[in-house]
């Protein structure tokens, strides 16, 4: 009876360590996710072009920003880029030739 006991109580603790694992590797996977839609965000707006891929300046640009939006003013800046975002995106939806439907401002 107590071997039984102990077996089960070792299947037991291999499943919690399995399902442990599990939720670690899908919250690496899901930071991992994130990680590369950013970097995807700063290449399709052309930065690392722009920057020549130096990653000190892409870094400075980007505490720029963080400080920015720590400042007074920050709530107005934040809407503002929001919405060229926004633009941007629904820009890459519409059909080739109807890209300046959107609006240049």
């Amino acid at each position: 009876m107590t071997r039984r006991l102990t077996a089960m109580r070792h299947r037991l603790e291999a499943v919690k360590a399995r399902t442990g694992m599990r939720e670690w590797q899908v919250k690496r996977r899901e930071r991992t996710r994130q990680l590369i839609e950013l970097g995807g965000l700063v290449a399709k707006a052309g930065l690392v072009e722009l920057a020549d891929d130096d990653r000190a300046m892409l870094y400075g640009a980007f505490l720029w920003m963080a400080d920015t939006l720590r400042s007074d003013g920050a709530a107005d800046t934040a809407a503002l880029w929001r919405r060229r975002g926004k633009r941007a995106f629904a820009a890459e939806t519409l059909p080739c030739g109807d890209r300046n439907a959107i609006g240049a401002s």
